[in-house]
């Protein structure tokens, strides 16, 4: 704790203010007395970690606990709704020889009668005796009593949520110098006489007091400094008084919705630093005289009603940020705007500038440029050129047709965003002389090429060129932007990489997703020792360079195609390159729809890092037994690789298996040490006959093998109470589930004492008509089956059942799903709902049929049972267990196609 002017021991919670409160707070200080003193902090509240006593000495400070000398106090009431009416007197008593045991026993007190109904009161005669004190914190209080009971030398009043609609007259504290009524119900500040209370006052804080309708007067402020009136969502205008605060150096009107005026007469505001008016959407015009703000450093008038700015503006020479984002009505800028001569940032994105005056070169000190969605500016005058200070330009979707040629004269210009510049169709060959330039953003634009000059920024680092889908090739002087470290160049139609790309040694990111005319990488790609990530989804690449295993650094390797068009086309059939299983450092790869055949080579366990594999939609046959050997995989998805016969030893931390779709498997080897398991997805793998071990997987939370009819039997005997336990989803083929679930689509909630709502389980048995749209048949969902909640009949809140796994077949498939009380279709449920089963209306897919469903509500210790159940009536069982028993005695169903 700092020691200030000799005081220590204070406790101030300005947290989340600015510099100046907390310059204020010192000078407050060193105003009083340069004696030892006590300070007393109570928090008042339920929260235990709030509740907290402190009587505190320092060093160098001697504690007195009588009253007299206690200088600081802070009651924070907190917002509570059920603590019983009561009058505090928490200082009245206090007597030098029992203060702080006093306080101890009122908290008892006031714990022991904390879950009655009602709220605190704080007793103004308690202050009384606290002749000496300076600053009082009573947040969320009621007062009740005389407020001449106050002590007149208070200099510090935080009261926030003030429940007054206006200071009481009889309240006059002359030494007042900061006042806090923020988040208040205060409609008027004071009734005093002003000149005499105000004199001392530095700080006032009426933010958010959404029922002020007036100003105060502020002719007796002789020392105010901060005045903050954000969110005051019920003034209209300021007291003129206002403009002849000759002291006054920041002031927050932001989000006064319905001011419609300020002062006509500001000339006395000579110091004032920060005027912040945004979201005065009312407000249309400044003052005239704005200009004798000479010390003026932030303007922000964001979202106004603001149609010109006032001539005046250019005597603001110290004015540093000028910020009118969002200003509709403003068209034009000031000529004389290049008087600013100590602006720093310009700000006027989403206004309805035209154009900028050439004046703005004058502006030497400019660092920031912001034009974002400027839909009415064409051009940017030649005279940025003067500008030498600038750093960053932003033009996003405004809608310049042509950047100037000055443009290339910013010594230290290192960003520069255009993306969504729809209408900028090439750049300037000066681009090269932005030497220091380090990101340069082109996204969206109809540029159709690159000038070779584009070498000469020797300095970026990171190049967007997302959707230019006018860009059909890159320059080979690309390569010599040796910084280069990121290049995104997703949804563009070039139809090939330069080989000097190769020369980009520094290169860690490239994304080519989209670019779906790129039919080949250069052979030099291989040289990019740096590079991390390539994304490279739906392009045309068939082939991988033969010296693409060189990618030393390679991490993140996307280069899936679309599974349609993949069905769509007779491309020959790839083998991956012999040095793939160099990239050792490979983490994940998705290869989805390369058309891989033969067999996965043995070398592949060296991709040892390998954490996720996508392989789905190939057309390989087998896999290597060294695949166990990748001791970091988590996640192998191989769905539709329709001539896989088998899967060997997988290693054990996997976490996600899917080879839904794999019609020609036949065999799955021992699951049961894949004790990391939580997904199986062997959905219409037909000829699959088992799946040996999986009683073991205790984590298992989704399997999905519906049309799996095979495999059913053998499957649903192997369930075990331990697998079953953390299942969330699970379909398989089936006409029934157990009668103990309710057998109507609704069923009735009713709480139950001492037994907290635990899952919803939600059974349903769907089949799908023969004439199913084929595209729904690859979709992995099946969509339309909801669950409802329903309070008094009206629905509350409704989920469509996760149904994953399609069958390719038209037989009855029974598909479960448990939902968690932390999940809404069971945390909204009350005394008297209903949940409802049914199917959405108008369906979004034809020919979904609801057969029939369940629902069962799993109360506490309905399911925590965890030791063996076999000796137990089924009516004390868990329903773990039931599930598990009723799996495994279930008959067969005979059902034809």
């Amino acid at each position: 704790m700092n020691k200030v002017g000799g005081i220590s021991g204070f406790v101030f919670d300005t947290s989340g203010e600015d510099h100046l409160i907390q310059r204020l707070v010192k000078r407050v200080l060193q105003e009083l007395r340069k004696t030892p003193v006590g300070i007393a902090t109570y928090t008042v509240g339920l929260d235990s970690r709030l509740e907290k006593l402190k009587m505190r000495a320092e060093t160098g400070i001697t504690v007195l606990t009588g009253t007299r000398h206690v200088q600081g106090l802070i009651l924070d009431f907190e917002k509570k709704n059920y603590v019983r009416t009561q009058k505090i007197s928490w200082v009245k008593e206090l007597n030098p020889s029992s203060s702080l045991d006093y306080l101890i026993e009122k908290r008892k007190l006031f714990l022991q009668q904390r879950a009655e109904e009602g709220e605190l009161i704080l007793d103004t005669k308690a202050l009384k005796s606290l002749v000496n004190l300076r600053l009082l914190q009573i947040n969320h209080a009621k007062v009740k009593g005389q407020f001449k009971s106050f002590p007149a030398s208070l200099k510090w009043l935080q009261w926030k949520n003030c429940p007054l609609k206006k200071l009481p007259s009889d309240y006059a504290p002359h030494e007042l110098a900061v006042l806090d009524l923020s988040e208040s119900g205060i409609q008027r500040v004071w009734g005093w006489t002003r000149n005499k209370v105000a004199e001392n006052l530095m700080v006032m804080n009426l933010r958010r007091c959404y029922n002020l309708e007036a100003s105060p007067d502020l002719s007796g402020c002789k020392k105010l400094e901060k005045l903050d009136f954000k969110g005051c969502i019920q003034l209209t205008k300021i007291h003129e008084s206002l403009g002849n605060v000759r002291t006054l150096l920041q002031l927050n009107l932001d989000e006064c919705i319905n001011l419609v005026e300020l002062p006509r007469d500001v000339s006395g505001l000579r110091l004032l630093q920060n005027l912040i008016l945004s979201d005065c959407l009312k407000l249309e015009e400044l003052p005239q005289d704005i200009g004798s703000m000479n010390s003026l450093k932030e303007l922000v008038v964001d979202k106004t009603a603001i149609s010109m700015l006032p001539q005046s503006l250019y005597r603001l020479t110290k004015l540093e940020k000028l910020s009118l984002n969002g200003c509709k009505f403003i068209k034009r800028l000031p000529e004389r705007l290049g008087n600013l001569i100590a602006l720093k940032e310009l700000s006027l994105n989403h206004s309805a500038v035209e154009e900028l005056p050439d004046s703005i070169g004058s502006l030497s000190n400019l660092e920031k440029l912001s034009l974002m969605r400027c839909q009415s500016l064409t051009a940017i005058p030649e005279s940025i050129r003067n500008l030498q200070s600038l750093m960053e330009v932003s033009i996003n979707s405004s809608a310049v047709k042509e950047l100037p040629a000055a443009i290339g004269s910013l010594p230290y210009l290192k960003t520069f965003f255009a993306g969504g510049c729809h209408f900028l169709s090439k750049l300037p060959d000066s681009i090269g002389g932005l030497a220091s330039i380090s990101e340069l953003e082109l996204d969206g634009t109809s540029i159709s090429e690159l000038p070779e000059q584009i070498s000469g920024l020797k300095m970026i680092e990171k190049l967007y060129l997302r959707k230019c889908t006018s860009l059909r090739a890159l320059p080979e002087a690309i390569g010599n932007i040796l910084n280069l470290t990121t290049i995104y160049l997703s949804g563009c139609n070039i139809t090939e990489l330069p080989e000097s790309f190769g020369r980009l040694e520094n290169l860690v990111m490239l994304t080519l997703d989209e670019c779906k005319k790129l039919h080949k990488l250069p052979v030099s790609i291989g040289n990019l020792k740096s590079l991390c990530h390539l994304l490279m989804e739906k392009t045309a690449v068939t082939v991988l360079p033969e010296n693409f295993g060189n990618l030393s650094s390679l991490m993140i390797l996307k280069m899936k195609k679309d599974p349609l068009e993949y069905l769509r086309t007779q491309d020959q059939l790839v083998v991956l390159p012999h040095s793939f299983s160099k990239l050792s450092l490979l983490e994940e790869l998705n290869a989805r729809a390369w058309r891989i055949s033969g067999k996965i080579p043995d070398d592949f366990e060296k991709l040892s890092s390998l954490e996720i594999l996508d392989l789905g939609h190939n057309n390989f046959s087998s896999l290597p037994s060294s695949l166990c050997g990748l001791s970091l995989l988590r996640k192998l998805l191989m769905p539709h690789c329709e001539e896989l016969k088998s899967l060997p030893p997988l290693p054990p931390s996997l976490e996600e298996l899917d080879v839904s779709n794999c019609f020609g498997l036949e065999i799955i080897s021992d699951v049961s040490g894949l004790e990391r398991l939580t997904l199986l997805n062997i959905t219409n793998c037909e000829k699959v006959v088992d799946i040996p071990g999986i009683e073991c997987l205790k984590f298992l939370k989704r399997l999905y093998m519906s049309s799996c009819k095979a495999c059913s039997f053998t499957v649903k005997r192997r369930l075990s109470k331990v697998c079953l336990r953390n299942i969330r989803n699970l379909s398989m083929p089936g006409s029934k589930f157990p009668d103990w679930f309710s057998q109507e689509n609704v069923v009735h909630f009713s709480e139950q004492n001492n037994r907290a709502i635990k899952a919803v389980i939600v059974s349903v048995v769907v089949s799908l008509d023969r004439e199913i749209p084929e595209d729904l048949r690859y979709s992995p969902l099946i969509p339309d089956i909801q669950a409802i909640v329903l309070d008094q009949n009206i629905p509350i809140h409704s989920t469509t059942l996760y149904l994953r796994g399609v069958p390719k077949i038209n037989e009855d498939q029974i598909h479960i799903c448990r939902y968690s009380n932390i999940q809404p279709l069971v945390s909204m449920l009350k005394d008297g709902c209903k949940i409802q089963v049914r199917k959405r209306n108008p369906p979004v897919i034809e020919g979904i049929q609801l057969k029939k469903s369940g629902i069962l509500l799993v109360f506490e210790d309905d399911d925590d049972y965890g030791g063996n159940e076999e000796s137990l009536d089924e009516s004390q069982q868990s329903v773990s267990q039931k599930l598990a028993n009723f799996f495994n005695s279930y008959e067969e169903d005979n059902q034809v196609c």
